[in-house]
């Protein structure tokens, strides 16, 4: 929901870049904390995961957060129902994790409230014109591509060595502000990033880490231990039911929520369900 604000004053590559300096502080300020130590012992590992930084953070989030611009939140996550199931087609192919009928349905049925909730019409600024549909509809399958690819690069990473999600959510940002920083210097990049706005620089600022906090540090944290732990599939399900947690703030700020949005967070829910159940049984 903050980024679909900040996004407004920001070019997504600029604001990406912002949100992985964020987090990369905030991740080097808890391995100091934590004493969390350094234990890769094969360099195929950090390979795969910074490769995995630069599809899914500095390619696949800035794709993201520009289709968000020209689509809307809620059209733009819809595009992002897609990584899941062909995160678990590809999981199937390359990583051999079959998942059982249990997981498919919890799959569907989560897919299916998503989009329920995102689906529907709500009032908005968002520019419908031809161009900037389709550019925000390539933009939004670009980002879901990215991401499924991402995923799978993830797993095999934490399959063939020892590491921690902690130092592998830290690699993959660095690589991918290593990519982001070289892309800033790109002439179109640096057009762009002249003609932003300046207005309420550091509310907007704030606002941006904020969000850099919750999404990048805890999300991008939280993600590399859900794909270290469970299949591809799962838990790329899991990480797309984000428009769910959306109902209970709206209600919390004031807004008004449709009997649609809520039997969408129902639907979503069981299918949550089903993903766990499948979950705890024994994977193939």
């Amino acid at each position: 929901m903050v980024y679909g604000i900040v996004g407004q004053h920001i070019p997504p590559l600029r604001l990406n870049l912002i949100k992985g300096i964020v987090a990369i502080a905030l991740l080097i300020l808890t391995i100091l904390l934590t004493g969390e130590s350094w234990s890769i012992s094969n360099p195929m590992t950090i390979l795969l995961l910074c490769l995995s930084g630069v599809i899914g953070i500095s390619w696949g989030d800035t794709a993201f957060l520009g289709a968000i611009n020209y689509l809307g939140a809620r059209r733009v996550l819809l595009l992002s129902t897609l990584a899941p199931p062909m995160t678990a087609i590809a999981a199937m192919i390359w990583l051999q994790e079959s998942l059982n009928l249990t997981a498919w349905c919890g799959i569907f049925i989560t897919i299916l409230g998503v989009a329920w909730v995102v689906t529907e019409r709500v009032p908005g600024n968002i520019d419908h014109s031809s161009a900037h549909l389709w550019r925000g509809i390539g933009l939004g399958l670009l980002a879901a591509i990215a991401n499924a690819i991402a995923t799978i690069i993830s797993r095999v990473a934490f399959t063939t060595g020892s590491i921690t999600p902690l130092w592998a959510a830290l690699l993959r940002l660095g690589a991918a502000e290593l990519i982001l920083f070289g892309w800033m210097f790109l002439p179109q990049s640096q057009a762009q990033a002249t003609s932003s706005p300046h207005g309420q620089t550091r509310r907007i600022i704030f606002a941006a880490c904020f969000a850099a906090f919750c999404g990048t540090y805890l999300g991008i944290w939280l993600q590399q231990t859900a794909i270290k732990f469970t299949s591809a599939g799962i838990a790329s399900t899991l990480l797309q039911t984000s428009p769910i947690f959306v109902i209970p703030i709206a209600i919390c700020i004031g807004e008004k929520v449709s009997w649609r949005a809520i039997a969408g967070v129902i639907i979503a829910i069981i299918g949550i369900g089903l993903l766990f159940f499948a979950s705890v049984e024994p994977l193939p």
